[in-house]
């Protein structure tokens, strides 16, 4: 697991993610998820590739229920693009880094 990945919990997201100066892809997942940890890899590319213009955050559903409740989370991967406080994009599923990154630079 990256450095550049942080794990927030529902209590630390506004401060996290929603209060961030940063553009934040947040990974709704849970740790019994194939494709969240097929996703996992690349998260940590993008994590580095996308230093100090968007951060990298994952919340675990299982340990962390208000959150993804709050932003009707259904199936995971979830992934989230934060902006200002708002979701600016979102991508449910597991897709490829080239997919992800066009997301993310199309984003932000």
């Amino acid at each position: 697991m990256s450095e550049l990945i942080a794990h927030v919990s529902d209590d630390q997201f506004d401060s996290q993610v929603l209060q961030s100066s940063e553009p934040v892809l947040v990974d709704f997942w849970a740790e019994w998820c194939g494709p969240c940890k097929m996703i996992a890899p690349i998260l940590d590319d993008l994590a580095a590739n996308y230093e100090g213009r968007l951060k990298v955050a994952k919340i675990n559903i299982d340990e962390n229920q208000k959150t993804p409740r709050n932003y009707n989370v259904r199936g995971i991967p979830t992934l989230m693009i934060f902006k200002d406080g708002k979701v600016q994009a979102t991508q449910i599923g597991a897709v490829s880094k080239t997919q992800l990154a066009q997301l993310i630079d199309k984003t932000i």
